[in-house]
């Protein structure tokens, strides 16, 4: 059996859509994405990696430096190998007006978290992990969380190619989340829950086209 690491932020997590600021609801496992797709991956163990407000290579000055994942990922790398595959679906905590960084930024950041995969001895027998980035969908300023990512929703419509050229450059194949999905209208971030089931399915059929069926 081989073994997938799914490093994400909230929408890994499986936070549901919020109503209001401090709304932590999670769907269950069969409901996230991550499970969806371990269920279509029998020959895979899917880990799920999911942090809220986790970003890709940013400290964050009100939510604490824990949420960034380049500081993480060495430990979890460590933690959980020997790793066949890598899932990055982070990005959008990055559109946050706190952190002033653009599409090519994000792009350039995801570059940094799979040369780190890439000089990691967390594979099998000692070798690097595979490497797949996922862009996540443009986002929507609405509802609780509008005044926290202003600005960042024009920006998010770029993520998908500029995530496309950095997966070109590091030579990993890729997924743009926004062709299959879309954020909820209650707060313009999170995914509700047939969402969730979509973008589940869509990315386990990736594994098995890139990486086998385990």
């Amino acid at each position: 059996m081989k073994t997938l690491l799914c490093f994400g932020d909230s929408n890994t997590h499986g936070t549901a859509p919020m109503e209001e600021l401090g709304d932590m609801v999670r769907f269950g496992r069969a409901d996230r994405w991550p499970g969806i797709a371990a269920k279509a991956l029998p020959g895979w163990e899917l880990i799920e990696e999911g942090h809220p407000g986790r970003t890709t290579v940013h400290d964050d000055p009100v939510e604490g430096p824990h949420r960034n994942g380049l500081r993480v990922l060495p430990a979890l790398l460590e933690t959980h190998r020997p790793i066949d595959l890598v899932l990055f679906m982070v990005g959008t905590n990055d559109l946050k007006g706190r952190f002033s960084v653009n599409a090519a930024d994000i792009a350039v950041s995801l570059e940094k978290l799979v040369s780190v995969v890439r000089t990691s001895t967390a594979g099998p027998w000692g070798r690097a992990p595979d490497v797949l980035l996922v862009a996540p969908p443009p986002i929507v300023e609405v509802g609780c969380l509008a005044e926290m990512f202003a600005g960042g929703a024009a920006k998010s419509e770029l993520m998908g190619a500029r995530i496309a050229d950095a997966a070109a450059r590091a030579g990993v194949p890729f997924v743009d989340a926004g062709a299959h999905i879309q954020v909820s209208e209650i707060d313009g971030i999170h995914y509700d829950m047939a969402t969730h089931h979509v973008l589940g399915q869509v990315l386990a059929e990736t594994v098995k086209a890139h990486f086998g069926e385990g």
